[in-house]
């Protein structure tokens, strides 16, 4: 048996850019329902980086606001929201060494690896996360609880490891799994069935009246009357903004909730200007945009593809290519067998591009697709392309990709930019 002490080394992030070591952090003996690991392994991601720099204001740093009773909350001391220092470290195994009376799906033993997103646990802007408003595995041991830690359909979080395996290769599971998702999330094509839906714009009053007339699946539909502040920040599901007013636009953006939908509806016009858009809530919540130059809402719903997938014939271009994440992305769209794709990696480091080319080049050959490296300071590619997955956590180049973008293109904004974020962007 194990013998557990009383205290333990531990890394703690306790503001902006401020992390201390400490040797005698409290290890709390497991309650009723709660479940102490030994820490195996701890991956570092950029994500931690993101974390380091904005600390509370880090979306998932934020209050768990629905999805669990705070009484839960309040009996886990790992739960730590807001401004209370936590420990970073996503990217976890760990085996279990204790586990309370009322635990069921999990004992003494198991080896599990840390799943970090709880989807279902919603903060403001996004969701709760194991190494952020829940303490992560820079230390030696995790205390979870199995009613934080399983998912409304029964799910654990922790999930069974092989031993056959090493602890880094099952550790690597959680940022590979974070590109897998990346390419086949589901994104929604319709109007929000029981939504809040916002219709907003002057250019055709008579289109306008004709979709308001229409039957919809949400269950409030308000007509922008010329007061955005009479309108609560974030509480629409659905924009339909006929025309293509900018100063309008930008002003109804923040209504939009989270996995909300902008539609632009142009009616033949155009913005004119770049236009201030939501870049972060993209990544951390989920906002999507879709338009058309007629007149027909129901056209820019049909334009949003119906995941993020790469497919058959497409140029693909990985920004920021050379790194860790950049790497997996390479090698992850040369291993989908879609033919006749051409996968192209950027990065701004010789050494970098060097090392991504002896991994790529032979699976490329072995897959009969293409792949070029390059470096965007001394040869940046020509052309259109239909996929661009960003790396970089940098507004401009979101910008940047939509000039260089195809008719039809996806551009998947991998890397997260803080949710606070805007950037001025080419709507048109």
């Amino acid at each position: 048996m194990t013998t557990v002490p009383d205290t333990q080394t531990a890394i703690q992030l306790v503001g902006p850019d401020k992390l201390r070591k400490t040797d005698d952090k409290p290890l709390h003996s497991p309650g009723p329902h709660q479940v102490l690991g030994k820490v195996e392994v701890v991956g570092l991601c950029f994500s931690d980086l993101k974390l380091l720099k904005q600390f509370d204001g880090h979306v998932r740093k934020s209050p768990v606001i629905t999805g669990i009773d705070v009484a839960v909350l309040a009996d886990l001391p790992g739960y730590v929201p807001g401004e209370q220092p936590t420990v970073p470290g996503h990217e976890v195994v760990i085996r279990v060494v204790a586990v309370g009376e009322k635990v069921r799906g999990i004992k003494v033993g198991d080896r599990r690896l840390v799943q970090a997103d709880y989807r279902w646990l919603k903060t403001r802007n996004s969701n709760a996360a194991f190494g952020y408003n829940f303490e992560g595995g820079l230390q030696e041991y995790v205390l979870v609880d199995e009613r934080v830690i399983t998912s409304p359909d029964g799910e654990s979080m922790l999930m069974p490891a092989d031993d056959s395996l090493g602890a880094s290769q099952v550790a690597l599971v959680e940022p590979w799994a974070c590109v897998e998702n990346s390419y086949i999330n589901e994104e929604r094509q319709t109007l929000k069935k029981g939504g809040r839906m916002l219709v907003a714009g002057e250019a055709d009053p008579a289109a306008r009246d004709a979709f308001l007339a229409a039957d919809h699946p949400s269950a409030e539909v308000v007509v922008f009357a010329g007061k955005p502040e009479a309108i609560e920040d974030e509480s629409i599901d659905d924009l339909v903004l006929f025309g293509a007013d900018p100063d309008l636009l930008e002003s109804l953006f923040p209504k939009v909730a989270a996995n909300g939908l902008v539609l632009l509806v142009t009616c033949g016009q155009s913005f004119g200007r770049d236009v201030s858009s939501p870049v972060g809530r993209l990544h951390y919540g989920g906002v999507r945009i879709a338009g058309t130059t007629g007149n027909e809402p129901s056209e820019a719903l049909n334009s949003i593809p119906a995941t993020g997938e790469i497919r058959k014939g497409d140029r693909i271009d990985v920004v920021g290519a050379g790194g860790p994440m950049g790497t997996m992305h390479v090698i992850r769209n040369l291993c989908q067998g879609i033919p006749a794709i051409e996968v192209y990696g950027g990065d701004m480091s010789d050494d970098r591009l060097q090392r991504l080319e002896r991994l790529a080049s032979p699976v490329a050959a072995a897959n009969h697709v293409a792949f070029v490296p390059y470096n965007p300071k001394v040869s940046p590619p020509t052309g259109a392309f239909h996929y661009i997955a960003l790396m970089v956590p940098a507004p401009a180049l979101v910008a940047d990709a939509i000039k260089r973008c195809a008719q039809d293109g996806i551009i998947n904004i991998f890397a997260g930019i803080p949710a606070q974020v805007t950037h001025p962007l080419d709507l048109d």
